[in-house]
């Protein structure tokens, strides 16, 4: 079983420049085909700027490389855009499922108060970043709900694939996302989205609450206490992806 880790977009603070970063995206080898864990932006993003994208722009610095696409990774990584046959979303923001467009095969998996909350009518400041065209070809989904299991000592819903995967719901920078556990032949890898920014040390903890929401001390608890477990967040710096392209 292999997992393929790759950016699916770069986005880089102005203020501080050295902030580069990248969407980290899981390409996952199970039982039944690949599973994509979230998309990054799709080839249409990079001809038609949606709203949010726009603000983007504005307030930092995105080179925008088509060559990021997600269906343009997993054919460079040696596979064939029809053998991901299942997207799991971590929550449906333009930067991490713009691309389920170019899969309109697959299955896509997400926890179903992140769907509620893309239609929703009680807005909210982080629903700025659903943009409706991203699902306008109807995927097929399947929806998850809470179940009462756990992973580790988190509220978790077990997916339906082998190696085993697992949802994990941490609402706050939206109220569906969910983080993916992943079980690999040499531990866990817990891929946390955008409840936490584990990785950056500098940004004040008033702020990370804010935009992320309220799961950071937990998930860096987590992370110190069970240091077999590789913990990630759902961007990282640039140079981590050159050090993390493969888990085996």
């Amino acid at each position: 079983m292999t997992i393929q880790i790759f950016n699916g977009f770069t986005c880089n603070a102005r203020i501080p420049r050295r902030w580069e970063c990248g969407t980290v995206e899981l390409l996952v080898e199970t039982n039944d085909g690949l599973v994509l864990v979230d998309t990054g932006l799709g080839t249409d993003d990079y001809v038609h700027d949606s709203g949010i994208l726009k603000l983007f722009k504005v307030v930092t610095r995105v080179p925008l490389d088509p060559n990021e696409a997600a269906i343009r990774q997993v054919t460079r990584l040696g596979h064939k855009p029809e053998d991901v046959r299942h997207i799991v979303l971590t929550h449906m923001h333009f930067d991490h499922c713009g691309g389920l467009p170019d899969f309109p095969w697959a299955k896509v998996h997400v926890h179903r108060k992140e769907y509620e909350a893309f239609f929703g009518k009680r807005r909210q400041f982080a629903d700025l970043a659903y943009v409706r065209r991203h699902i306008a070809h109807g995927p097929d989904w399947v929806f998850y709900d809470d179940t009462g299991e756990k992973w580790f000592d988190f509220d978790a819903i077990r997916l339906p694939f082998e190696p085993e995967m697992w949802l994990v719901p941490l609402p706050g920078h939206t109220r569906g996302l969910c983080g993916v556990a992943v079980k690999t032949p040499d531990g866990w890898l817990f891929q946390a989205s955008d409840a936490a920014a584990l990785f950056n040390e500098e940004a004040p903890d008033w702020l990370i609450r804010l935009v992320l929401g309220p799961h950071q001390p937990r998930i860096g608890q987590f992370a110190a206490d069970h240091p077999e477990v590789r913990v990630v967040t759902g961007h990282m710096w640039l140079d981590w992806f050159e050090e993390m392209k493969s888990l085996c």
